[in-house]
This record gives C-alpha cells, sequence and structure tokens, in this order.
C-alpha cells in the first residue's frame, strides 16, 4: 500500500512539532503559577465572567470545540481519500479506542470496587487528544505518518466516547429540547451539504447555534467542533481547486496550533501541589488511576487491535510495526483535561478527592507522555542503524 496521507495532515503535524514545544512551555508555566503567589490571581482571571460563562468555561468548551473542528476536518478528509478511507484501515482505531476505554475502567474498578472512590471509574477512559498528538508530532518524520493518522483518530473515537460516558453517568439532567434544537441545527447543515452551499459562513453561523444548544443540553460542547466538521463540504473527484474543506483546515492551522493549544494547557494545568498528594499515588486510587492510564491504555489498545488484526477486520497501520503501536498506546495514556472533567464530576463534593485526582492524572500522563516519547524515538533510531 502506498501512503496517501494528505499534504494538509502533513501540514497540521509540521505546526503541531514547532507548538510543541511551546505547548510543554505553558504547561510548565501553568504549573509555576499554581504553585507561586500568583496562583489566587490567576484562578481569579480563570473564573472571571465574561458574558454568561467564565473565561475558564469560554476555553474549555469554545476554544476546544474550535480544535476539535480541525482535527475533525482532518479525520474527514483521511476517511474521504486519506489512509482513513480504506474500511480495514479505519475500523483499527475504533477497535482500539474501544479497548483503550474498556480495560483502564476495569483495572480501576479492580482497586477500587466498593470504595469511596468507586464512581470515578471513568476517570482513566480518556485520552487527551490536544497533548498526545503535539507529543507525536515533536518526533516529526522519524514516526510513520500513518501512526499520527491512526492516534487522531483513535483519540477522536476515544473522547467522543468519554463525551457519551459522561452523559449517560456523570450528566444530572440531559435537556431534552436542547438536544432537539441541535437535532435541528445539524439537519440544517447537512441540507446545506447536500446542496453544495460552499461559502463558510453559512455553515459556521449555524455552527455556532450547534455549539449554543449541546453546551446546554448538558452534553460536552466540543463535539458540537467535530458534527460540524463533518458537515463541512469536500470536492467531488473531478474538481481541482481547494475545497470549502480545505480552504477552512487552511485557515486553522495557526490559531490552533500557536494559540488555541497554548492557552488551554496554561488554564488547565494550574494544579497546585499539597502535602500528601504524593502518598496518594500509593493507594488504591492511586494506583487505579496511573495504572489505568498507563497499562490499561497499552494493554487495552494493543489487545483489541491484535484480535481486530488477527480477525483480518483490520489492518496494521502503514509502515508501522507493533513497537510503534505500543508507543501510540502510551501516548494515549496522556489522560489530562477530559480525565480531570471527568473526576471533577466524579467527586463534586469533595475538593480533596478531586485534587488527589488531579495529580494522579498528572503524574500518569507525564509517565505516559514521557515513555510513549522514548520508545518511538528509540524505534526511530534503531531503524536508522539497520
Amino acid at each position: 500500500l502506498n501512503m496517501r496521507i494528505t499534504k494538509f495532515f502533513k501540514e497540521f503535524f509540521s505546526n503541531s512539532q514547532s507548538s510543541g514545544v511551546l505547548l510543554v512551555l505553558c504547561v510548565t508555566i501553568s504549573l509555576m503559577i499554581a504553585n507561586s503567589s500568583a496562583a489566587t490571581g490567576f484562578q481569579a482571571v480563570l473564573d472571571k465572567m465574561v458574558g454568561p460563562y467564565s473565561v475558564s468555561m469560554w476555553i474549555n468548551d469554545g476554544l476546544m470545540a474550535v480544535f476539535f473542528l480541525l482535527v475533525g476536518l482532518e479525520i474527514k478528509r483521511e476517511l474521504l481519500k486519506g489512509e482513513l478511507s480504506n474500511f480495514k484501515n479505519a475500523s483499527l482505531p475504533i477497535f482500539a479506542a474501544i479497548g483503550g476505554m474498556i480495560v483502564p475502567a476495569i483495572i480501576f474498578t479492580i482497586f477500587n470496587h466498593g470504595t469511596q472512590y468507586s464512581n470515578g471509574w471513568a476517570i482513566p477512559m480518556a485520552t487527551d487528544i490536544a497533548f498526545s498528538l503535539a507529543i507525536i508530532s515533536m518526533l516529526g518524520k522519524s514516526v510513520p505518518s500513518a501512526i499520527k493518522v491512526f492516534l487522531a483518530a483513535l483519540a477522536i473515537v476515544d473522547d467522543l466516547g468519554a463525551i457519551v460516558v459522561i452523559a449517560i453517568f456523570y450528566t444530572d439532567e440531559i435537556h431534552w429540547n436542547y438536544l432537539a434544537y441541535s437535532g435541528l441545527v445539524i439537519i440544517l447543515l447537512a441540507a446545506l451539504n447536500y446542496f453544495k452551499v460552499k461559502k463558510h459562513i453559512f455553515y459556521l453561523i449555524p455552527g455556532a447555534f450547534l455549539w449554543y444548544f449541546m453546551h446546554h443540553s448538558g452534553i460536552h460542547a466540543t463535539i458540537a467542533g467535530v458534527i460540524l466538521a463533518f458537515t463541512i463540504p469536500a470536492n467531488s473527484e473531478n474538481e481541482t481547486e481547494a475545497s470549502p474543506l480545505e480552504k477552512l483546515e487552511h485557515s486553522l492551522h495557526i490559531p490552533v496550533s500557536f494559540a488555541i493549544m497554548p492557552i488551554f494547557a496554561l488554564a488547565n494545568t494550574n494544579i497546585t501541589f499539597k502535602a500528601g498528594m504524593v502518598d496518594g499515588l500509593f493507594s488504591n486510587f492511586g494506583y487505579g488511576i496511573v495504572l489505568g492510564l498507563i497499562l490499561g491504555k497499552l494493554i487495552g489498545i494493543n489487545l483489541f487491535s491484535f484480535i481486530a488484526i488477527k480477525l483480518k477486520i483490520s489492518n496494521l497501520p502503514d509502515r508501522s510495526r507493533w513497537i510503534h503501536m505500543a508507543g501510540a498506546g502510551l501516548l494515549a495514556g496522556i489522560g489530562f483535561t477530559m480525565s480531570i472533567f471527568i473526576a471533577l464530576l466524579s467527586f463534586k463534593d469533595s475538593q480533596e478527592l478531586q485534587d488527589s485526582a488531579k495529580f494522579a492524572i498528572l503524574m500518569a500522563s507525564i509517565l505516559a507522555g514521557s515513555l510513549g516519547y522514548l520508545l518511538l524515538k528509540n524505534a526511530a533510531k534503531n531503524d536508522n542503524s539497520i
């Protein structure tokens, strides 16, 4: 099979490679602020109301919807005429994501069943798409492009799965009227696509309404970005000029890579270290989160992928080996924001448990990201030495 990674996907990862350093820098700055005298002031900025929502909510639900829009556009392009256009390639991230959700939840439950922590079973299920893609992009051309596509698709399915879990198990109430309004907007967007309306404004304005309705329905609003992406028109086979999908991708690359993701990192890594947090890592609660994210993701993703490939349902990503799949499995253990979000929902009445969960997620994500990076870097060195 020839590689069919589009130039836009390559451009995305080229930008992410250079923005990855900026992202790590923002994480470091945020942690320093959170553990300094500036912590209270910084939190006050995040809590400040701008219109109906806080600054923090605008970042996590608003700006990240734009990030999901970009990644959704990339996935759609790959499904239409890229690496994922082949069913055997497209099915693998789905099986991998399912395994990567089930096994971590089982590991957490083994450690915490019947305890006060049991409601946090979904914490290690999620993959932080922004950070996992940033880390793998820092490896540049030393990692097969198909593995990057695989991780992106896996993370999208994983996050959609996490959103479904939140909607079913962690949402106090789903507002069905707003969900119905969302459905009407989706029908409108699909109709615009069907009638080949090409101007972006006719999609972006309904997309803003879709975000608003999704947000008020009780379901995580970032899913609106993915849904909107799949309604943006692509070109038919005989059209040569850039499609609306391609044009929107191109215009979003720089702001997402160099503004949205760094702002997101600054706002979400402000974890204040407290006495006893390290001890908490060596408790059943800590083991459930850390082992769930690191071993659970690694085992679940690769076990389900192995089964799908052995049953000839799926193919291994082009030019990749199981060592690359293991690296991707470790990077998927970067749970971070979505895991923290689930932790906040799991333990609404206990700030102490929320803080312990945040610290365990941070440590697990740093360890998973470092191990995944080193494994893939080492695999590339061995390939070059042959």
